[in-house]
């Protein structure tokens, strides 16, 4: 049975995004249409929402909840594709709000077929769409000191080089690589367990966001969101790790360029927000919300 998935700081998105009531809207991260709700509730009887999510699981999801909404539209794809997105739907430079709630939902991590967790045993996917190639395959395929790289720098895992060498003799022995496999080694090779945390939640995200390339995903959505937002627009990020969200503070003080680099400048934007965090009272009803920062920035003129 699939776990809801609460949208994270509602509220503060809803505030802080929809200025205009008739505006255009854009949810690039659909999820289970948390975020969708709130902002179409919040919108006016000309308002448009577009929704979007590469997870083909997401977009179905999308389509029937919200096939008869005449306010919304939806859109299948990965970040890289915003621009193209909205291009289709005619609005590019016209839209007034666009958010971005990063990271995976509460029915992926909760589903063990889509092996995001090990909590469940199951496959070692992790993929958001059904594209490239899965987390064991990647585990199988990629020369130890990169794994090592891949764990210090994107799962900040101190403990990288004692995992990644034991990712390396585990892989000469038969059998595949599944979510308690993974969970398992790691468990025995780490000196010391963190209280109230597995030992192997950094190597998992890591894995995640290599397997999907959400960083570099990231660095690419950015700069055409901006480009698809009028003057006055606003963007609204929700992130969850220290990498994500260094990269949107960075893009929303100008400092981090356009990846790929482009021909057409990217629009300035103006940080309206230090970093936003959920109530305690949200983190108690949503303990997932504890790590979430919401940054939001407006297009200038």
């Amino acid at each position: 049975m699939e776990t809801p998935h609460v949208p994270v700081l509602a509220d503060e998105v809803v505030r802080w995004l929809v200025r205009e009531p008739n505006g255009t809207y854009v949810d690039a991260t659909y999820g289970r249409g948390g975020h969708a709700r709130a902002l179409l509730e919040s919108l006016g009887a000309a308002g448009r929402l577009i929704v979007a999510d590469r997870d083909p699981v997401a977009v179905a999801h999308a389509r029937q909840a919200l096939g008869m909404e005449r306010r919304c539209s939806i859109c299948e794809g990965r970040f890289s594709q915003l621009g193209r997105w909205l291009q289709a739907e005619t609005v590019t430079g016209k839209v007034d709000g666009i958010l971005f709630d990063l990271g995976v939902s509460s029915p992926q991590l909760d589903d063990p077929q889509r092996g995001f967790s090990f909590q469940s045993e199951g496959p070692l996917d992790m993929r958001m769409d059904s594209e490239g190639v899965t987390a064991a395959e990647w585990l199988m395929r990629t020369p130890v000191l990169e794994i090592e790289r891949v764990l210090a720098e994107w799962g900040e895992e101190r403990y990288a080089r004692r995992i990644a060498r034991a990712i390396g003799e585990e892989r000469r022995r038969p059998g595949s690589w599944t979510t308690r496999r993974l969970a398992d080694l790691v468990s025995r090779v780490v000196p010391h367990h963190e209280r109230r945390r597995h030992p192997a939640t950094r190597t998992f995200l890591a894995l995640r966001i290599a397997v999907n390339h959400e960083l570099d995903e990231l660095r690419a959505a950015l700069p055409q969101a901006a480009r698809a937002l009028r003057p006055g627009g606003r963007l609204a990020v929700v992130s969850f790790h220290s990498l994500e969200d260094r990269i949107v503070k960075r893009f929303m003080k100008g400092a981090e360029t356009a990846y790929p680099p482009a021909a057409d400048p990217v629009p300035s934007l103006r940080p309206l927000t230090d970093p936003l965090r959920p109530s305690p009272t949200e983190c108690r009803i949503n303990p997932r919300a504890r790590s979430a920062l919401l940054r939001v920035a407006e297009r200038l003129p």
